[in-house]
């Protein structure tokens, strides 16, 4: 606990990085969990694939969910 699934377009390695470690940073300061909790991973799609992977089966099931959606806060 936590596990952090990023799902993203293609970036380069040291964006990646960057991003991952703001975020497990940030779970350590503000969630409170100690660092052999986190577990972050990222994992990429093509433009091309992203309605199909990602949007149809994990995004639009879970819309009730969503905290950020498109941009827009939704809480």
């Amino acid at each position: 606990m936590p596990y952090i699934a990023i799902k993203t377009f293609p970036k380069d390695e040291e964006t990646k990085k960057k991003v991952v470690e703001r975020i497990n940073e940030l779970f350590l300061e503000l969630w409170g969990c100690p660092q052999r909790a986190i577990t972050i991973s990222v994992e990429e799609f093509d433009p091309d694939e992203w309605a199909e992977k990602v949007q149809t089966p994990e995004i639009d099931p879970k819309l009730d969910k969503m905290m950020i959606l498109k941009g827009e806060k939704k809480f």
